[in-house]
């Protein structure tokens, strides 16, 4: 029998009772339906997070301060600070592969100026951080080596506190009161956004570093280094240098461990993933067992309709439809089944999503390999559910199936 013939017959005997059809692809419908929602909630935070891994900077590369240990009990991560300037410039002279390096001093303080004051932290960097971390300018300029050099009063402001301070103008030209400190407005960063933990980034002022430890911290220590190579692939080369350059300006031997931690945004972007990976999996698991169900409905559904049309199956046997054709015609009716419920889930699932991303804010995304595994997975539930009932109707013998009444 031809292939459209066969899926002629089927769509003609599954019409026959339309709503016991549309009863039986309803668990594949919701199946489909609630593992595309699953998935995509999965992939828009996969998304979201790898979005905000990004923003951190280019081929970001982090140094900070290593462990240190009391007695024999560790006082964790970054409680042995001996991170100094002469290491970021012995970076930036030796390192033949790191593009860009920046010394970070923080503190945090009160900003006074414009139309009120508002707490922020102020980051004292180098003239290489917008180049890390790829932030762009909505205003004015960034200090130079000649700023750095001569540990001026100057601020680069965060779109946030721009906006708290001198809400909907251009602060460029004015002063503000860095705690005690009078420094003039040069520039506003272009918004960055909340970090995977919630933090605002935009929540903070950048000024000269010399200017930081000599005005405000009153810290020779720097609290963290960062770095950034021309591309991604150098970047586990770049930090095996660092390592090395960092071990040699500590005067470590070979026998001492680092004191000092590097890491890139590939870690924080592996771990975060791993975790919204498992999630989806998850996810997408718990909504799979709707598609069990629906395939035990198909086959349920099958086995009534090879008992109902026992006579019918006698009566192709006897005029010459082989057992296999039998198989066949069956097999195809509960794939038609399982296929048109996936497609109508498919349906449902975008919908859902949709519905889903505008009521609770969540980004979601719905990419094309995951639809056509929903509609294979579908099409395979119809091929493992509807082989029993099948075989058991090309199984008949036809003269018994001529007698049933």
């Amino acid at each position: 029998m031809k292939s459209s013939t066969l899926i002629k017959v089927a769509s003609q005997s599954i019409l026959k009772n339309k709503m016991r059809t549309l009863l039986t692809m309803l668990g594949i419908v919701i199946g489909v339906g609630a593992v595309i929602v699953m998935v995509a909630i999965g992939q828009g935070a996969h998304s979201q997070i790898q979005k905000q891994i990004n923003n951190l900077g280019t081929n970001l590369i982090i140094i900070t301060p290593g462990a240190s240990s009391q007695g024999g009990v560790s006082r964790g991560a970054q409680s042995y600070n001996r991170l100094t300037v002469k290491d970021v410039e012995k970076i930036k002279r030796e390192s033949l592969i790191v593009s860009a390096v920046s010394p970070v001093v923080f503190t945090r303080t009160q900003i006074i100026g414009g139309q009120g004051n508002w707490r922020a932290t102020v980051n004292g960097v180098s003239t290489d951080f917008p180049i890390i971390r790829n932030w762009d300018l909505k205003y004015g300029r960034f200090f130079d080596q000649s700023d750095v050099r001569q540990m001026r009063r100057v601020v680069v402001l965060g779109h946030t506190v721009a906006e708290e301070l001198f809400p909907g103008e251009d602060p460029v030209g004015t002063t503000v009161q860095v705690r005690t400190v009078p420094a003039d407005v040069i520039g506003v960063l272009e918004p960055k956004g909340q970090t995977a933990d919630g933090t605002d980034q935009d929540d903070v002022i950048l000024m000269p570093y010399t200017t930081v430890q000599t005005r405000l911290s009153g810290w020779s220590r720097i609290f963290q280094i960062l770095a950034s190579t021309p591309s991604s692939r150098d970047i586990p080369a770049a930090q095996a240098e660092i390592a090395a350059i960092m071990r040699e300006s500590h005067g470590l031997s070979q026998w001492e461990d680092d004191d000092f931690t590097v890491r890139n945004q590939n870690d924080l972007a592996e771990a975060a993933q791993g975790t919204t990976e498992i999630m989806t999996l998850l996810l997408a698991a718990i909504a799979s067992i709707s598609l069990l169900v629906g395939g035990i409905g198909i086959m349920n559904i099958m086995l009534v309709s090879v008992t109902e049309r026992t006579r019918e199956i006698g009566i192709r046997m006897a005029i010459g439809a082989r057992g296999r054709d039998v198989l066949t015609q069956f097999l195809v009716e509960s794939i038609v089944m399982s296929v048109l419920g996936g497609m109508i889930g498919i349906g449902i699932g975008f919908a859902g999503s949709s519905v889903l991303g505008q009521v609770t804010g969540w980004h979601t995304v719905i990419s094309p390999t995951t639809v056509m595994i929903a509609l294979g997975f579908s099409a395979a539930v119809g091929i493992f559910f509807g082989f029993y009932p099948a075989r058991k109707a090309a199984a008949l013998n036809p003269i018994d199936a001529l007698r049933y009444e």
